[in-house]
């Protein structure tokens, strides 16, 4: 809904939509300077690359010099300048994908707006074609306005990234501010890997805030720019921010509980600890760093800085694990 709106297929019921510095609310679509890539690539079967590139500057008038000239260009840029004599037909999925994106840069649009563009791809062609996008973004200094379901592509390909939830925006923000200081719980839950505890407000000493959470465990935290006195808070900490805790080490904050699963996941090794029924909190490591004479069922301590926990204040219902990117 966003991008047609965007693109002037469909009138906002409130609001303004502004393009390039220039308000666009009512602008007719051809008007707008926009270029959009589908998730089906949408290449004209029966033409071929160089004439599907070029069709937007034929629509255009562009002299045919110009129009040989920039295809050349775009297809340089997408690696595929041997493929111009070829159908779409004859192109894997990876190579018709970035003929689309040809075909968008190709007259420059001031911002192109793609949908899910890479939905139709497997993983590692994704992967790939993640990294030739944010290559070719930044080469050329379009704006890209991408909308994505899978979170850790947003993460790869952003500067900045807005949280949509039924409608509302929930936070906008760098990739790095969404991660690690997430201002609900649902961006918490929604990006990466969480841990999330419900706990109680018990005293304010200074800059830090200190928690009792329903384990008995208190726990410190920077303090937030603005909290209620007192009451329930939810806490976050992530994954990569806890540690197993030797008999000897210490911690601004320390909780215990029983460890279920160790799982090395290549470089990573993730441990799962149940610190009270139905909650169990994630903890990972490098798996050259993770210590390796840990075995599940023994009791151990998780530790973290008091900088890695943040307040999300009341609301929103923490579960046992979150939704991993």
């Amino acid at each position: 809904t966003l991008l047609m709106m965007v693109a002037g297929l469909t009138l906002p019921d409130s609001g303004e939509v502004w393009i390039d510095g220039r308000l666009a609310t009512y602008a007719p679509s051809a008007k707008r300077d926009i270029g959009m890539v589908f998730q089906n690539y949408a290449l004209f079967p029966h033409l071929t690359v160089f004439e599907n590139i070029a069709f937007p500057l034929r629509m255009r008038h562009v002299t045919e010099s110009e129009i040989v000239a920039e295809v050349d260009r775009v297809l340089g840029l997408v690696q595929l300048p041997e493929v111009a004599a070829r159908l779409p037909s004859e192109l894997s999925g990876g190579q018709q994908q970035r003929i689309a994106l040809a075909r968008c840069m190709v007259y420059r649009p001031s911002i192109i707006l793609m949908d899910e563009p890479l939905g139709a791809l497997d993983k590692k062609l994704r992967d790939q074609m993640q990294l030739e996008i944010k290559r070719l973004h930044t080469r050329l200094g379009i704006t890209v306005l991408y909308v994505t379901h899978d979170q850790e592509e947003a993460m790869i390909m952003s500067d900045r990234i807005c949280v949509l939830n039924d409608a509302r925006i929930e936070q906008v923000g760098s990739p790095h501010e969404l991660y690690f200081r997430p201002e609900s719980v649902f961006v918490a839950s929604f990006l990466g890997e969480s841990n999330l505890l419900r706990a109680d407000v018990v005293a304010n000493r200074g800059e830090r805030l200190v928690m009792r959470t329903a384990t008995g465990s208190e726990v410190h935290a920077p303090m937030p720019r603005s909290l209620g006195a007192g009451g329930p808070v939810t806490l976050m900490v992530r994954p990569e921010s806890l540690s197993l805790l030797s008999p000897s080490e210490h911690a601004d904050n320390v909780i215990e509980g029983d460890l279920r699963d160790v799982i090395m996941v290549g470089g990573v090794t993730k441990f799962y600890v149940e610190v009270a029924d139905d909650l169990v909190l994630a903890a990972n490591a490098l798996t050259s760093q993770a210590p390796a004479t840990v075995a599940p069922e023994g009791r151990v301590r998780l530790g973290w800085s008091a900088g890695d926990t943040v307040v999300l204040g009341p609301g929103g219902e923490p579960t046992e694990m979150a939704a991993t990117a």
